[in-house]
Protein backbone atom coordinates (compact mmCIF):
# COMPACT_ATOMS: atom_id res chain seq x y z
CA UNK A 1 0.00 0.00 0.00
CA UNK A 2 1.45 3.74 -0.53
CA UNK A 3 -0.12 6.49 0.76
CA UNK A 4 1.95 9.41 -1.84
CA UNK A 5 2.95 12.53 -0.46
CA UNK A 6 0.84 11.94 2.74
CA UNK A 7 3.46 14.89 4.68
CA UNK A 8 4.45 17.00 1.98
CA UNK A 9 2.76 20.45 1.28
CA UNK A 10 3.02 22.70 -0.87
CA UNK A 11 3.89 26.96 -1.10
CA UNK A 12 2.89 28.14 -4.09
CA UNK A 13 2.48 25.56 -6.20
CA UNK A 14 6.23 24.08 -4.99
CA UNK A 15 6.10 20.88 -3.39
CA UNK A 16 8.22 21.26 -0.37
CA UNK A 17 9.27 17.45 1.61
CA UNK A 18 9.28 16.88 5.32
CA UNK A 19 12.00 17.66 6.98
CA UNK A 20 12.33 14.20 8.33
CA UNK A 21 12.14 11.15 6.14
CA UNK A 22 13.13 7.87 7.06
CA UNK A 23 13.34 4.27 5.71
CA UNK A 24 12.71 0.44 6.03
CA UNK A 25 14.98 -1.30 3.55
CA UNK A 26 14.18 -5.67 3.42
CA UNK A 27 15.64 -8.12 1.19
CA UNK A 28 12.83 -9.94 -0.15
CA UNK A 29 15.35 -13.60 0.70
CA UNK A 30 12.15 -14.75 2.96
CA UNK A 31 8.96 -13.61 4.76
CA UNK A 32 9.98 -10.79 8.21
CA UNK A 33 10.64 -12.65 11.33
CA UNK A 34 10.56 -11.02 14.75
CA UNK A 35 13.82 -9.01 14.98
CA UNK A 36 13.64 -6.83 11.44
CA UNK A 37 9.15 -6.41 12.14
CA UNK A 38 11.44 -4.71 15.19
CA UNK A 39 13.39 -2.78 12.75
CA UNK A 40 10.50 -1.82 11.12
CA UNK A 41 8.58 -0.92 13.52
CA UNK A 42 11.12 1.82 15.42
CA UNK A 43 12.05 3.28 12.09
CA UNK A 44 8.17 4.04 11.57
CA UNK A 45 7.80 5.39 15.15
CA UNK A 46 10.63 7.62 14.30
CA UNK A 47 9.16 8.80 11.19
CA UNK A 48 5.93 9.48 12.33
CA UNK A 49 6.54 11.01 16.04
CA UNK A 50 8.44 13.62 13.70
CA UNK A 51 5.27 14.01 11.62
CA UNK A 52 8.13 12.46 8.66
CA UNK A 53 7.88 10.40 5.58
CA UNK A 54 8.41 6.76 6.05
CA UNK A 55 9.38 5.20 3.18
CA UNK A 56 9.96 1.45 2.23
CA UNK A 57 12.42 0.09 -0.09
CA UNK A 58 13.02 -3.27 -1.24
CA UNK A 59 16.83 -4.45 -1.40
CA UNK A 60 17.11 -6.49 -4.44
CA UNK A 61 20.08 -6.07 -6.21
CA UNK A 62 21.17 -9.69 -5.21
CA UNK A 63 18.98 -12.00 -7.34
CA UNK A 64 20.66 -15.22 -6.15
CA UNK A 65 19.27 -14.96 -2.55
CA UNK A 66 16.24 -13.34 -3.63
CA UNK A 67 12.97 -15.85 -2.86
CA UNK A 68 9.84 -15.25 -5.34
CA UNK A 69 7.15 -13.96 -4.07
CA UNK A 70 9.14 -12.80 -0.67
CA UNK A 71 8.84 -8.80 -1.74
CA UNK A 72 4.57 -9.47 -1.86
CA UNK A 73 4.76 -11.42 1.12
CA UNK A 74 7.02 -8.71 3.06
CA UNK A 75 4.25 -5.82 1.74
CA UNK A 76 1.33 -8.15 2.80
CA UNK A 77 2.97 -8.61 6.05
CA UNK A 78 3.93 -4.44 6.89
CA UNK A 79 -0.22 -3.61 5.70
CA UNK A 80 -1.42 -6.58 8.41
CA UNK A 81 0.78 -4.62 11.19
CA UNK A 82 -0.51 -1.48 10.22
CA UNK A 83 2.85 0.23 8.86
CA UNK A 84 2.08 1.64 5.98
CA UNK A 85 4.29 3.24 3.82
CA UNK A 86 4.60 6.47 1.73
CA UNK A 87 5.03 7.16 -1.67
CA UNK A 88 6.07 4.53 -4.39
CA UNK A 89 8.21 1.18 -3.37
CA UNK A 90 11.72 1.68 -4.18
CA UNK A 91 13.01 -1.34 -5.82
CA UNK A 92 16.95 -1.67 -5.88
CA UNK A 93 16.89 -3.83 -9.70
CA UNK A 94 15.02 -0.57 -11.28
CA UNK A 95 17.82 1.76 -10.43
CA UNK A 96 20.83 0.19 -11.54
CA UNK A 97 21.84 3.19 -13.56
CA UNK A 98 22.37 5.03 -10.34
CA UNK A 99 24.68 3.20 -8.99
CA UNK A 100 26.82 3.01 -12.32
CA UNK A 101 26.64 6.82 -12.09
CA UNK A 102 28.10 6.87 -8.75
CA UNK A 103 30.92 4.20 -9.80
CA UNK A 104 31.81 6.46 -12.43
CA UNK A 105 32.48 9.31 -10.51
CA UNK A 106 34.66 7.50 -7.97
CA UNK A 107 36.67 5.75 -10.53
CA UNK A 108 37.20 9.28 -12.36
CA UNK A 109 38.26 10.49 -8.97
CA UNK A 110 41.00 7.24 -8.91
CA UNK A 111 39.47 5.60 -6.22
CA UNK A 112 38.51 2.43 -7.39
CA UNK A 113 40.81 -0.65 -8.23
CA UNK A 114 39.73 -3.86 -9.68
CA UNK A 115 41.02 -7.18 -7.19
CA UNK A 116 40.67 -10.69 -8.49
CA UNK A 117 41.48 -11.81 -4.70
CA UNK A 118 39.24 -14.75 -3.95
CA UNK A 119 37.28 -15.14 -0.29
CA UNK A 120 38.38 -18.79 -0.04
CA UNK A 121 42.14 -17.03 -0.34
CA UNK A 122 41.59 -14.45 2.00
CA UNK A 123 40.17 -16.60 4.43
CA UNK A 124 43.24 -18.85 4.63
CA UNK A 125 45.79 -15.62 4.91
CA UNK A 126 43.54 -14.45 7.64
CA UNK A 127 43.49 -17.61 9.59
CA UNK A 128 47.32 -17.16 9.80
CA UNK A 129 47.54 -13.45 10.72
CA UNK A 130 45.86 -12.59 14.33
CA UNK A 131 43.80 -9.35 14.42
CA UNK A 132 40.70 -8.09 12.55
CA UNK A 133 40.75 -9.68 9.11
CA UNK A 134 41.36 -6.45 6.72
CA UNK A 135 41.74 -6.60 3.27
CA UNK A 136 45.51 -6.39 3.09
CA UNK A 137 45.51 -4.65 -0.46
CA UNK A 138 47.17 -7.17 -2.44
CA UNK A 139 45.72 -5.93 -5.53
CA UNK A 140 46.19 -2.30 -4.61
CA UNK A 141 48.74 -1.63 -7.10
CA UNK A 142 48.80 -4.16 -9.26
CA UNK A 143 48.07 -3.86 -13.12
CA UNK A 144 45.06 -6.29 -13.69
CA UNK A 145 44.21 -7.49 -17.07
CA UNK A 146 40.27 -6.46 -17.55
CA UNK A 147 39.42 -9.89 -19.23
CA UNK A 148 40.13 -11.82 -15.70
CA UNK A 149 37.05 -11.91 -13.45
CA UNK A 150 36.96 -9.30 -10.78
CA UNK A 151 35.52 -7.02 -8.36
CA UNK A 152 36.16 -3.25 -7.22
CA UNK A 153 37.39 -2.12 -4.19
CA UNK A 154 37.64 1.85 -3.15
CA UNK A 155 41.23 3.12 -2.11
CA UNK A 156 40.47 4.27 1.87
CA UNK A 157 42.15 6.76 3.31
CA UNK A 158 44.29 7.06 6.80
CA UNK A 159 42.02 9.49 8.24
CA UNK A 160 38.91 9.05 10.97
CA UNK A 161 35.25 9.02 10.56
CA UNK A 162 33.48 9.72 13.39
CA UNK A 163 29.40 10.43 14.19
CA UNK A 164 27.08 10.67 16.93
CA UNK A 165 24.32 7.98 16.79
CA UNK A 166 21.18 9.30 18.52
CA UNK A 167 21.24 6.24 21.15
CA UNK A 168 24.35 4.82 21.01
CA UNK A 169 26.31 7.79 21.79
CA UNK A 170 29.75 8.92 19.68
CA UNK A 171 31.79 6.72 17.78
CA UNK A 172 35.23 7.33 15.86
CA UNK A 173 37.62 5.29 13.55
CA UNK A 174 40.21 5.37 11.19
CA UNK A 175 38.62 3.89 7.93
CA UNK A 176 41.63 1.93 6.56
CA UNK A 177 43.30 1.08 9.22
CA UNK A 178 39.81 -0.35 10.95
CA UNK A 179 37.95 -1.76 7.43
CA UNK A 180 40.73 -0.83 4.51
CA UNK A 181 40.05 -0.99 1.03
CA UNK A 182 36.43 -2.61 0.40
CA UNK A 183 34.10 -4.03 -2.12
CA UNK A 184 31.74 -1.62 -4.25
CA UNK A 185 31.35 -4.45 -6.95
CA UNK A 186 31.23 -7.96 -6.67
CA UNK A 187 32.96 -10.61 -9.29
CA UNK A 188 29.48 -11.05 -9.79
CA UNK A 189 28.67 -7.78 -11.25
CA UNK A 190 26.42 -7.40 -8.13
CA UNK A 191 26.63 -4.23 -6.85
CA UNK A 192 27.89 -4.35 -2.68
CA UNK A 193 25.82 -3.27 -0.17
CA UNK A 194 27.59 -0.38 1.03
CA UNK A 195 27.38 1.69 -2.36
CA UNK A 196 23.85 1.05 -2.86
CA UNK A 197 22.80 2.23 0.62
CA UNK A 198 24.41 5.53 -0.11
CA UNK A 199 23.51 5.72 -3.50
CA UNK A 200 19.71 5.20 -2.74
CA UNK A 201 19.37 7.28 0.81
CA UNK A 202 20.15 9.70 -1.78
CA UNK A 203 18.08 9.41 -4.04
CA UNK A 204 14.99 9.05 -1.71
CA UNK A 205 16.26 12.04 0.16
CA UNK A 206 16.46 9.99 3.44
CA UNK A 207 17.84 12.03 6.54
CA UNK A 208 17.85 9.55 9.24
CA UNK A 209 18.80 5.80 9.31
CA UNK A 210 17.06 3.37 11.91
CA UNK A 211 18.33 0.30 11.91
CA UNK A 212 20.04 -2.45 13.95
CA UNK A 213 23.20 -2.45 15.94
CA UNK A 214 24.66 -5.24 13.55
CA UNK A 215 24.81 -2.52 10.79
CA UNK A 216 26.66 0.36 13.14
CA UNK A 217 30.53 -0.81 11.73
CA UNK A 218 28.65 -0.46 7.87
CA UNK A 219 27.72 3.42 8.97
CA UNK A 220 31.91 3.90 8.73
CA UNK A 221 31.78 3.32 5.08
CA UNK A 222 28.79 4.56 4.25
CA UNK A 223 30.23 7.94 5.56
CA UNK A 224 33.51 7.83 3.86
CA UNK A 225 31.51 6.84 0.48
CA UNK A 226 29.15 9.89 1.03
CA UNK A 227 32.39 12.22 1.46
CA UNK A 228 34.01 10.71 -1.80
CA UNK A 229 30.79 11.27 -3.61
CA UNK A 230 29.80 14.46 -2.49
CA UNK A 231 26.60 13.61 -0.52
CA UNK A 232 24.87 15.50 2.51
CA UNK A 233 25.15 13.67 5.54
CA UNK A 234 22.76 11.79 7.27
CA UNK A 235 21.28 11.09 10.84
CA UNK A 236 22.05 7.67 12.73
CA UNK A 237 20.19 5.90 15.00
CA UNK A 238 21.27 1.95 15.83
CA UNK A 239 18.63 -0.09 17.83
CA UNK A 240 19.78 -2.76 19.94
CA UNK A 241 19.05 -6.07 18.37
CA UNK A 242 16.50 -9.78 19.12
CA UNK A 243 18.84 -12.25 20.35
CA UNK A 244 17.75 -16.32 21.08
CA UNK A 245 18.14 -18.16 23.81
CA UNK A 246 21.81 -18.88 22.58
CA UNK A 247 22.60 -14.71 22.46
CA UNK A 248 22.63 -15.02 18.33
CA UNK A 249 20.35 -12.29 16.15
CA UNK A 250 17.51 -13.41 15.10
CA UNK A 251 17.64 -14.10 11.50
CA UNK A 252 17.15 -16.12 8.57
CA UNK A 253 20.07 -17.72 8.80
CA UNK A 254 19.43 -19.04 12.12
CA UNK A 255 15.85 -19.86 11.16
CA UNK A 256 13.81 -17.28 12.70
CA UNK A 257 10.18 -17.94 12.93
CA UNK A 258 8.20 -15.58 9.87
CA UNK A 259 5.40 -13.24 11.77
CA UNK A 260 2.24 -13.50 11.08
CA UNK A 261 -0.63 -11.32 10.65
CA UNK A 262 -3.42 -13.58 12.79
CA UNK A 263 -1.56 -12.73 15.70
CA UNK A 264 -1.05 -9.33 15.11
CA UNK A 265 -2.02 -7.54 18.03
CA UNK A 266 -0.38 -9.36 20.65
CA UNK A 267 3.15 -9.54 18.50
CA UNK A 268 2.81 -5.40 17.75
CA UNK A 269 2.51 -5.36 21.69
CA UNK A 270 5.15 -7.49 22.40
CA UNK A 271 7.16 -5.48 20.11
CA UNK A 272 6.58 -2.18 22.24
CA UNK A 273 7.68 -4.13 25.53
CA UNK A 274 10.63 -4.77 23.71
CA UNK A 275 11.63 -1.55 22.45
CA UNK A 276 11.40 -0.41 26.22
CA UNK A 277 7.80 1.90 26.09
CA UNK A 278 6.35 0.50 28.19
CA UNK A 279 2.86 0.10 26.70
CA UNK A 280 -0.35 -0.29 28.78
CA UNK A 281 -1.10 -4.25 29.32
CA UNK A 282 -4.81 -3.50 28.39
CA UNK A 283 -3.70 -2.42 24.89
CA UNK A 284 -2.44 -5.52 24.08
CA UNK A 285 -5.88 -6.72 22.98
CA UNK A 286 -6.39 -3.63 20.99
CA UNK A 287 -6.77 -3.17 17.27
CA UNK A 288 -3.08 -2.46 15.83
CA UNK A 289 -3.79 1.19 14.80
CA UNK A 290 -4.77 1.92 17.83
CA UNK A 291 -1.58 0.57 19.59
CA UNK A 292 0.22 2.26 16.79
CA UNK A 293 -1.62 6.19 17.87
CA UNK A 294 -0.55 5.28 21.59
CA UNK A 295 3.18 4.43 20.53
CA UNK A 296 3.23 7.31 18.13
CA UNK A 297 2.14 9.63 20.62
CA UNK A 298 4.54 8.21 23.56
CA UNK A 299 7.73 7.26 21.25
CA UNK A 300 10.73 7.52 23.46
CA UNK A 301 14.15 6.29 21.67
CA UNK A 302 15.88 7.27 25.03
CA UNK A 303 14.39 4.41 26.38
CA UNK A 304 16.64 2.20 24.39
CA UNK A 305 19.98 4.02 25.01
CA UNK A 306 23.18 1.72 25.38
CA UNK A 307 20.96 -1.16 24.97
CA UNK A 308 23.07 -3.22 22.36
CA UNK A 309 21.12 -6.66 22.58
CA UNK A 310 17.25 -7.98 23.55
CA UNK A 311 16.35 -11.31 24.57
CA UNK A 312 13.25 -12.44 22.90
Amino acid sequence: MQNSGRNSRKTDGVTIPPSYIGRFAPSPTGPLHLGSLFAALASFLQARAKKGKWLLRIDDLDSFRNVPGASDTILKTLEAFGLYWDDAVFYQSHKTSHYKTALLQLDQQQLLYPCICTRKGLIQYHKQRPGPAIYPGFCRNQTIPENLPHALRIRTEDIEISFHDQIQGLYSANIQRAYGDFILKRKDQVIAYQLAVVVDDYHQQITEVVRGIDLLDSTYKQIYLQQKLGLPPLRYMHIPVIVDQLGCKLSKQTFATAVGPKTASFTLHRLLVLLNQSPPEELSKAPVLQQLNWAIENWNPDQLKKIRAISQ
